[in-house]
């Protein structure tokens, strides 16, 4: 039996996110939100080990009150019991601020055997909540895994690196982050969905934790985002014209080779 945490974070589905053509800034008003892909992994697996040898899955997340939608597919896809912190004083927080808020939370939801994240989020790509929170907690950190088992009290991870790949143990309690390739996320039955109404999602302010506000939001962070602007774009506006489709392809092919598109 183990009691296995994951952390998940409602992230902007960047693959529908608009730009501004005028500014180059994001639109993310309306944009749709999901479980980060990388946490979905994260949560597979966590439920594949349960499903295997007993235990409990419970999945933790900082944010706003829609985040519940995203705990609620959590939920569904398999865990037992999701916690949502939630409060304004945690605006603008970085990941070293992020990390604090997590880590107070898993200290109150008490003993853990592991703790699961995704590799990065798919919004920010930073790659930091895992080993920071990790750091705060003082355990063991695996990252980028693309194999897990479990042994007795031994985790051991497959970790895939650029042009090899290495075989790692830690004694729990540990922290894995995992990649897309350990496994294929479930979709959730449509009775899974509706049983996932059913399960608790526990909501905690500041208050609850004891956190200060100097720790968290802009006063508790170490970076500040300015703005994120999409890169600019400017057509060269070549035309090709010839008298043949043969002409026209050569000169293609020329101007493609002279700009460096498409190399001899």
């Amino acid at each position: 039996m183990v009691r296995i945490l994951v952390c998940v974070k409602q992230a902007i589905d960047v693959s529908q996110l608009k730009v501004d053509s005028a500014t180059r800034r994001l639109i993310i008003a309306d944009a749709p939100k999901k479980i980060s892909d990388f946490d979905k992994n994260a949560l597979e697996e966590a439920i594949r080990i349960k499903e295997k040898l007993g235990g409990e899955v419970l999945t933790v997340t900082t944010g706003p009150e829609d985040a519940k939608t995203t705990l609620r597919e959590a939920l569904a896809m398999g865990a037992d019991k999701a916690y949502l912190i939630n409060d304004s004083i945690f605006e603008n927080s970085d990941t070293l601020a992020t990390s604090y808020v997590l880590a107070e939370a898993i200290k109150k939801i008490g003993a853990f055997d592991i703790i699961l994240c995704g590799e990065a989020s798919i919004d920010s790509f930073s790659a930091q909540i895992g080993p920071r929170l990790a750091e705060r907690l003082g355990i063991p950190l695996i990252t980028y895994a693309r194999k897990l088992s479990l042994e007795g009290d031994t985790v051991t991870a497959e970790r895939g690196l650029e042009d090899c790949s290495e075989t790692v143990r830690a004694k729990m309690p540990v922290l894995v982050t995992v990649t897309k390739e350990i496994n294929e996320p479930r979709t959730p039955s449509y009775m899974a969905i509706m049983k996932a109404f059913k399960k608790e999602i526990v909501i905690w302010k500041a208050a609850d934790l004891n956190i200060p506000s100097e720790k968290v939001g802009e006063a508790g962070s170490a970076v500040q985002v300015l703005d994120v602007l999409a890169p600019k774009v400017e057509r060269k506006k070549i035309v090709i014209k010839g008298e043949t489709a043969m002409e026209i392809a050569e000169k293609l092919a020329k101007t493609l080779i002279q700009e460096g598109i498409i190399v001899r």
